[in-house]
């Protein structure tokens, strides 16, 4: 009898801790809908990959906490989804999924009553989940509140704010325009209109941001102009880095010219980088040397990181003498910015590439001594030294 108590007891337990923990193989989402419908709860899903180190994260620490899993059995019908497989990946596409982990509350008929992403602590998702079972805190209400009095500013931001917990800035641009096209242009410039095109204006042609562009000083006024430039920074970088990421060279380079338009220091230094990491990966050696020799002192002379990065790139794949001492001339300004065993080994082997061995001996010998003087090895240059007594 006490044996059978024992074996009741370790199974009840087992059961519970099995509702506290997270499941990968859990129910499917067409019966997760059938339980929401059939229970009167909404439906939470967690979307994850096993290599995402915040999803590790948040199952490690938050959804092995007892009091977390309690409350989520308790108000929804949870499922578990990997992006990787096929009804996760399903999922991903359906909600227009773009960060992991991403946290989907639903009602029985699919409607999305809530969303968050990224990696939070124990209380703040508590505190989100429990704000999710508000109707007054989802998604539906607050845009139906906005969408009935769309010039109304604390709608629009109370719509907005929820909306970007658990989506990406292109989905935050329709409300955005939607209230903008409430506003005049003498309306646009004031210190809430400015956090409206801040927080939701992504396109670098609309109306609004152009305006911006013609009226920095006034906006400015309201905001500050470190504010302005962050913004025309990340639009721009909004802009083209999708392009560069995916690969697109025809629609990369007619979008850049549209932010070379902008004719700012910071975003042309921005388009510059994104042409060269683009010439890089797609070999178009090129487009990286005209780039280079237009732009490298204009726009990252006094990065001397870069300008040794640049000539990196030139050892090995530029190969007209004329442009090669162009860049011999951008490394050795980066040692005049900081004088570097690298940088002195690299114009070496520039100088070696041009056949010129005078000065590749100058600037090898350079490299052994700061590296002998710091403690370094010094195998590099010594096996190039030995190559240039050879000759």
């Amino acid at each position: 009898m006490r044996f059978v108590y024992l074996l009741f007891l370790f199974i009840s337990l087992q059961a519970v801790k099995s509702q506290n923990q997270f499941s990968v193989d859990g129910i499917s989402y067409k019966t997760a809908l059938e339980n929401a419908k059939s229970q009167g709860k909404p439906v939470f899903i967690m979307l994850y990959a096993d290599w995402c180190p915040h999803c590790n994260q948040m199952k490690k620490e938050v959804f092995s906490d007892a009091k977390v899993m309690d409350f989520l059995n308790k108000n929804y019908i949870c499922i578990w989804k990997n992006i990787e497989k096929e009804e996760g990946m399903a999922l991903k596409n359906k909600f227009k999924t773009t960060s992991l982990p991403a946290f989907l509350f639903l009602d029985s008929n699919e409607t999305l009553l809530y969303a968050l992403k990224g990696e939070m602590k124990t209380p703040e998702f508590l505190a989100e989940a429990g704000y999710a079972l508000n109707p007054k805190f989802q998604l539906p209400y607050l845009e139906k509140e906005f969408l009935a009095d769309p010039s109304n500013s604390t709608k629009f931001f109370a719509y907005l704010n929820t909306l970007k917990k658990g989506k990406d800035r292109t989905e935050l641009s329709i409300p955005t325009h939607i209230y903008l096209q409430t506003q005049s242009d003498a309306q646009l410039i004031s210190e809430t209109n400015w956090r409206v095109i801040a927080n939701g204006v992504t396109d670098i042609n609309s109306r609004e941001f152009q305006y911006v562009l013609k009226h920095q000083n006034e906006f400015a006024a309201v905001a500050s102009q470190n504010r302005i430039d962050r913004k025309v920074e990340s639009i721009v970088n909004e802009l083209l880095r999708p392009l560069v990421d995916n690969l697109d060279t025809i629609n990369y380079y007619k979008q850049r010219e549209v932010a070379k338009s902008i004719r700012l220091q910071k975003t042309d230094s921005l388009v510059f980088k994104f042409d060269l990491t683009l010439a890089e990966r797609t070999e178009k050696w090129n487009f990286y040397k005209k780039v280079t020799l237009e732009d490298t002192e204009k726009l990252v002379w006094n990065d001397a990181s870069f300008l040794k990065d640049i000539g990196q790139t030139y050892l090995k794949h530029i190969n007209d003498t004329e442009s090669l001492k162009m860049c011999i001339s951008w490394v050795k300004h980066s040692l005049e910015l900081n004088d570097s065993y690298d940088g002195n080994l690299l114009v070496s082997k520039l100088y070696n590439k041009i056949k010129d061995k005078k000065l590749a001996l100058k600037y090898a010998k350079d490299a052994k001594a700061i590296g002998k003087e710091m403690g370094w090895s010094t195998k590099d240059v010594d096996t190039l030294l030995a190559e240039l007594n050879s000759k």
